[in-house]
């Protein structure tokens, strides 16, 4: 099993704003005073040149443009509802905002197939949408692929019944707690563990300064050690600049990089980056319009593709 690909999805916004049906719970989203078609230009301007930074050190970008017709504003955040894996397995799942659950389009796997991957099975959950029960995919659930875990911030988008259906299906075992942030004074569910937490090949990324219990936060604490990850800890306020949102992928020859956003790196610390650059190097690229009206960064724009080639 692999942690880390050097094949990546992602889906070119055509009508990106700020999703007033994800604003109820994603306290990192914020309104900008610009038109649609101006906040969307810019979030063009941004992927375009996030997606030429990927290129240019050899990871593969598979580029799938949104469908206006669709009017699917958050589109340019496929992580939510996909997962592809080893064995040839494409893992659909259940979406909170109903805005979004038209991202899920058929032809997106065309679009994989045509490229030279191979899907032979598709696992659904999204009929639990009908429950009001969801996961949002590797939003919620941050996978350790090679030691078969599934850590989980439980929240209104991350469902403890359908994780545990998940880890059953798929062999994982899941690490579950709760995350919270400052929200006016009051300390509310963080909506997307991936916003507070980041797993690579050797190290972890993670504000557990958001996981108020002593006890869950020891039991990640402790989790990690065992997988021997090294741990590098971010503050709540660097967590806000989208710190814990970043992905390790391989590029060219397997060199391999953690990608974040341009805000997330300049909120690092000397200490912090010295310690990711053991690792691996850095790549960061400005998306500051998407993370102010989307509230979410650079990994939430990834879907990674774990399948085998024909």
């Amino acid at each position: 099993m692999r942690q880390i690909t050097d094949t990546l999805l992602m889906v070119r916004p055509v009508a990106f704003r700020m999703n007033e049906q994800t604003a109820v719970n994603n306290y990192f989203q914020e309104g900008l005073q610009l038109e649609n078609e101006k906040i969307n230009k810019k979030a063009q301007e941004e992927f375009d040149a996030f997606v030429a930074k990927l290129r240019g050190v050899g990871v593969k970008v598979i580029v799938v443009d949104d469908d206006e017709k669709l009017d699917t504003p958050d589109s340019i955040f496929p992580n939510n509802w996909v997962t592809f894996h080893e064995n040839a397995t494409a893992v659909l799942y259940p979406l909170f905002a109903e805005n979004r659950r038209r991202e899920r389009r058929a032809e997106i796997f065309e679009k994989i197939e045509e490229e030279g991957y191979q899907i032979d099975n598709v696992i659904d959950y999204t009929s639990a949408e009908e429950e009001g029960l969801y996961l949002e995919s590797t939003g919620s659930m941050i996978l350790d692929r090679v030691n078969e875990k599934a850590y989980c911030a439980l929240s209104p988008r991350a469902s403890e019944e359908l994780l545990i259906e998940f880890c059953e299906d798929l062999e994982f075992t899941p690490v579950i707690f709760n995350a919270y942030q400052d929200v006016g004074g009051k300390r509310l569910p963080i909506y997307h563990t991936n916003v507070m937490m980041c797993l690579a090949e050797d190290f972890a990324v993670i504000c557990l300064d958001s996981i108020d219990d002593p006890k869950e936060r020891k039991n990640v604490v402790r989790h990690l050690k065992t997988d021997q990850k090294e741990i590098i800890q971010i503050t709540e306020a660097q967590m806000h600049h989208y710190a814990g949102n970043m992905l390790q992928v391989a590029g060219q020859d397997g060199k391999k990089y953690l990608v974040m956003s341009e805000s997330a790196r300049k909120s690092l610390f000397p200490i912090q980056v010295a310690a990711i650059e053991k690792h691996c190097e850095i790549l960061s690229s400005d998306l500051s319009t998407i993370e102010t009206c989307g509230g979410g960064s650079a990994r939430c724009m990834l879907a990674e593709v774990f399948l085998p080639r024909n």
